[in-house]
C-alpha cells in the first residue's frame, strides 16, 4: 500500500513539475530525465515513457499532441510466469528538421531520419531514410520531402494571405517559438482569408 501511495505521489509530483513548462520549454524537463534533445523542438507532450534516457531527439523536430515514444516491447509480459524479468528494449532516435505528426506511434528500437515527415497517427516499425515522408499503419514511404514541399509551396501560394508573417522574411532560421508567435499575430488575417479562399463550410 505504501509503495502504491509513493508510486502515485511521484506521479503527480511529476506532472506539476512539468506545469511550469511550455511546448518550446518541456525539453528541458526531459533531459533532466535523461533524454538527449537538440535546440529548437516544439514538444506537444508530457510524457516520454519510462526510459526517456533512450531517446535521442535532433534539432528543429515538433512531436504533435498524441505522440507516443515506445522504448520497450510490453508484449513480454505474457511470458513473465515463465521468466518475470523478460523484457526487450530499443533506442528511439529522430534526426534534425522532422515534424513527427499527431498520434504517431514510434516503436523501440526506430531511427527517423534528418528532414522527415511522420504523418498522422502512422505506426513506425522500421528506420526512415532522411528526407522521407511515411505515413499509414505500419507506416510506409509516400513521398520525398523535396516532392512533398513542392506540393506544400503550390498550395500555400493559392492559400496565403497578402502580408502575412511578412516580419520573417524567408531564407533565415526563425526559432520555433518565433515562429508560432508570429502566427498567432497574424491568426485573424489567416481566418478571414481561408474562409474566403475555402469557403465557410
Amino acid at each position: 500500500m505504501l509503495r502504491l501511495l509513493a508510486q502515485l505521489a511521484e506521479s503527480l509530483i511529476g506532472r506539476v513539475r512539468r506545469l511550469r513548462y511550455d511546448d518550446y520549454t518541456i525539453a528541458e524537463y526531459f533531459r533532466a530525465k535523461g533524454a538527449t534533445i537538440g535546440s529548437d523542438c516544439r514538444i506537444l507532450i508530457r510524457s516520454f515513457g519510462t526510459e526517456p534516457w533512450l531517446i535521442e531527439i535532433g534539432n528543429h523536430v515538433t512531436l504533435a499532441a498524441g505522440v507516443a515514444l515506445l522504448t520497450h516491447d510490453g508484449g513480454g509480459w505474457v511470458f513473465t510466469h515463465e521468466d518475470p524479468s523478460l523484457q526487450h528494449f530499443g533506442r528511439l532516435r529522430i534526426g534534425d528538421n522532422c515534424f513527427i505528426g499527431t498520434g504517431a506511434i514510434l516503436m523501440p528500437g526506430v531511427t527517423i531520419g534528418n528532414n522527415c515527415v511522420v504523418g498522422a497517427g502512422a505506426v513506425v516499425t522500421r528506420d526512415v531514410p532522411d528526407g522521407t515522408i511515411v505515413a499509414g499503419v505500419p507506416a510506409r514511404p509516400i513521398a520525398s520531402i523535396e516532392s512533398y514541399r513542392c506540393k506544400l509551396t503550390n498550395a500555400w501560394q493559392r492559400q496565403k494571405p497578402p502580408e502575412y508573417m511578412t516580419e520573417l522574411p524567408a531564407g533565415v532560421m526563425h526559432t520555433a517559438a518565433t515562429i508560432a508567435a508570429s502566427k498567432q499575430r497574424h491568426s485573424g488575417a489567416l481566418r478571414q482569408h481561408l474562409k474566403q479562399v475555402l469557403g465557410r463550410g
